[in-house]
């Protein structure tokens, strides 16, 4: 996660617990000695090579791979840190969705009109979607990442908070370059793992990249073609409805309730149009049979969204609702679609990482049930303070701002 998007995911990690994203698969894989005591990173590498070798890799890739490398502390300290603030959704959304990047974007469609076009055509997924993933992830290709994969992964297994996504990240590397899609020298990407033009971690491409150039290769580092396929067919095979939005901006009465938002709550949107809600650009829904949720990223007094389960696939690249807004934003506005009309309240900033944990802490406190008090605000943080909300005759958005965490402190 380089570029725009990688400022971004330091604060997923912060609110997500790096939950859903394809560039954070924790699931652990065993198998390596892990001692209270460190290990000499020489000898930790070596008890790796069974677990290499029962993946298919030979010696000789083994060896190659780690030639030269050692623990990178850099790794270790951008996983372990966590930023101070969170970035509110519109400061993000006015980088990831400028002018600039409108500008590229719309070249980029230009260029590989044809190529863009045949993609669509095979996996059924928006190629304005698709370019937009690529501008955000990558600046169209500009920003790839220069961090040696192989060290970066063994550095996470080595040592660190996330050593078990490491080293499963380290054997299917090792994979990569055994089946040939890559080269050890052009194995390059994130601190994270992410690689290439679309940043996939690398057991992600291993299970979903593909050769649409039919050159024997899946090469997503030089190949725009092979890494846009490559994301197309990771959203298609999650489950991307051809055809249908990702959803729209909507405007909601001034009773209605609140609690009802979030993408836990889904109804068809003949029942939202009943509760109230109404496009904002003032055109009728075509889509009355599909299930929608109701967000509100910056709580009631910023805008609304419809979003359909295209919305959701676009989750599944980076779980988190800020960097779906803008790849949703960015593919509306390379169409040619208008910006988000609604103004945010800029007034009420969301909260940092110290003030989340004194919120809990307040919330614990008055005998909510939130789980660990560890700085993310989770499902059931929110529905603590809705609770919280509708007792105090506030409005139940379950948006963590400024101005609750000072009422709360007022009535504790």
């Amino acid at each position: 996660m380089t570029r725009l998007s990688w400022i971004f995911a330091l604060s997923v990690l912060l609110t997500l617990a790096n939950a859903g994203d394809l560039r954070a698969d924790t699931e652990s894989t065993g198998g390596v000695e892990q001692s209270a005591e460190p290990i000499p990173f020489d000898k930790w590498v070596e008890q790796l090579w069974p677990q290499a070798k029962a993946g298919g890799v030979t010696r000789k890739v083994f060896d190659a791979a780690f030639k030269g490398v050692k623990p990178d502390p850099r790794v270790e300290k951008a996983d372990s840190n966590q930023a101070e603030f969170v970035k509110p959704v519109w400061e993000y959304l006015d980088r990831a969705v400028s002018k600039r990047r409108i500008k590229n974007g719309r070249a980029k469609l230009r260029k590989y009109n044809s190529k863009l076009r045949r993609i669509e055509r095979k996996y059924g997924v928006d190629r304005h979607v698709l370019v937009a993933i690529w501008g955000i992830e990558t600046r169209y290709g500009r920003n790839k990442g220069s961090h040696n994969v192989i060290q970066a992964m063994a550095s996470m297994a080595y040592s660190g908070r996330r050593t078990d996504f490491g080293r499963k990240q380290v054997l299917a590397a090792l994979e990569i370059l055994q089946r040939g899609d890559t080269t050890i020298d052009k194995l390059k990407g994130s601190w994270a793992g992410a690689m290439g033009h679309t940043q996939f971690i690398p057991t992600t491409f291993n299970k979903y990249g593909v050769d649409f150039t039919g050159d024997g290769q899946r090469d997503i580092w030089r190949s725009m073609s092979d890494a846009l396929a490559s994301a197309a067919n990771y959203l298609s095979e999650s489950g991307w409805e051809t055809g249908q939005p990702w959803g729209y901006e909507i405007k909601l009465p001034k009773d209605f309730d609140y609690s009802q938002t979030g993408l836990g709550i889904r109804k068809l949107t003949a029942e939202w149009v009943g509760l109230g809600a109404k496009r904002i650009d003032g055109a009728k829904f075509d889509q009355w049979a599909l299930e929608a949720s109701v967000i509100v990223p910056a709580g009631a007094n910023g805008p609304a969204f419809l979003v359909f389960n295209n919305f959701r696939m676009i989750m599944r690249y980076n779980n988190a609702v800020s960097y779906a807004l803008a790849v949703s934003y960015l593919s509306d506005r390379l169409r040619g679609g208008s910006w988000i009309r609604q103004a945010w309240p800029k007034s009420d900033r969301p909260l940092s990482s110290k003030q989340k944990l004194e919120l809990q802490e307040l919330l614990s406190g008055k005998g909510y049930s939130i789980g660990d008090i560890d700085g993310r605000i989770g499902p059931k943080t929110v529905t603590a303070l809705r609770d919280y909300q509708q007792k105090s005759g506030l409005v139940p958005d379950g948006y963590a701002s400024e101005s609750l965490l000072r009422h709360l402190r007022g009535k504790s």
